[in-house]
């Protein structure tokens, strides 16, 4: 599959890269650091990565202005996405071939080739795997940048490695990076310090967040304290884990009001399958981290239901 991939790379002058909606690390991590390595070793060949930016994550890399002309003769390359509905930019059907690289559980097979791996930890990861097949077969070579965001995309989709998606494997591939100059401490910095009014705000939604007595968390996040506190909804993921450690609790879910009265879902467990639930409400993900949506407040009562059975 990897070799296909590389083949692929090879065959085409313009590249487009795209990943999923309200970006994470993860996804412009692998997005941009595939667009670096084979920018690095391709350097005649167009290559492009588009989507909304993230500010918060302006240190990951921006989009690129992509006109719908550069799409007919195109390969185009979707990152860390498991629904075609989640892409960022809608034209990624417009190219010439497709491929998909993800880690999510493969609900939607899209494209003209499919490479899942639901065992990696990070889309980044396996774009490590790519390089290193690269390496040993066309003699591709790591730029410092495209290692840099490789890195952060694996550190926030593991939790700076404390999560069980964290393998050996994944170390290696950390290895391999680090093998570059990564001041990682700057990088945690950027990833991890907060500004002042999201800590408010997380304080704010902490206060109200409940703990069932079978271990089932549940929190809102409304479109009041969001704009009383200038904070995005991509931003206030930032909460969904400040809950880990309560003791007692087993799996939670977030619901974020969005401005139509319709909400985000943020699903997370410590050992109960929650994936499943987020599959019946127009989600999907991995099995202990997932999202979906919800039509009305009444859908987040059933989903806060499933979720109390799942932990009974």
């Amino acid at each position: 599959m990897i070799a296909e991939i590389i083949k692929k790379i090879e065959e085409y002058e313009t590249i487009i890269i795209h990943r999923h909606e309200s970006p994470d690390p993860d996804a412009l991590g692998s997005q941009g650091g595939l667009a670096e390595l084979v920018k690095t070793n391709y350097p005649h060949k167009s290559v492009l990565v588009t989507g909304e930016d993230e500010p918060s994550l302006a240190f990951l890399g921006e989009m690129d202005g992509v006109h719908d002309r550069l799409y007919e003769q195109a390969l185009v390359i979707v990152c860390d996405t498991a629904n075609t509905e989640r892409i960022s930019d809608q034209r990624y059907t417009n190219g010439n071939y497709l491929i998909k690289i993800d880690h999510h559980p493969n609900e939607e097979p899209y494209g003209d080739l499919v490479w899942v791996d639901t065992n990696a930890s990070s889309t980044s990861e396996m774009i490590v795997r790519l390089y290193e097949q690269a390496k040993e077969e066309q003699k591709w070579e790591l730029s410092e940048v495209a290692a840099y965001l490789l890195y952060a995309g694996i550190v926030g989709d593991t939790g700076r490695f404390r999560f069980t998606n964290t393998t050996p494997r994944t170390f290696a591939a950390a290895a391999t990076l680090l093998t570059k100059e990564i001041d990682t401490t700057e990088l945690y910095t950027k990833m991890y310090t907060k500004p002042l009014r999201l800590v408010r705000f997380q304080g704010d939604v902490l206060q109200q967040f409940e703990l069932t007595e079978v271990g089932a968390g549940y929190g809102y996040i409304t479109q009041k304290q969001l704009k009383e506190r200038d904070v995005t909804i991509t931003e206030s993921s930032a909460v969904v884990n400040a809950v880990a450690d309560i003791e007692g609790i087993k799996a939670w879910v977030f619901f974020v009001e969005n401005e139509d009265g319709t909400y985000r879902v943020r699903l997370r467990s410590k050992a109960p399958v929650i994936n499943d639930i987020a599959m019946e409400h127009n989600g999907g993900g991995h099995a202990l981290a997932a999202g979906a949506k919800a039509a009305d407040f009444e859908e987040t009562e059933q989903i806060i239901a499933q979720l109390q059975a799942k932990c009974s």
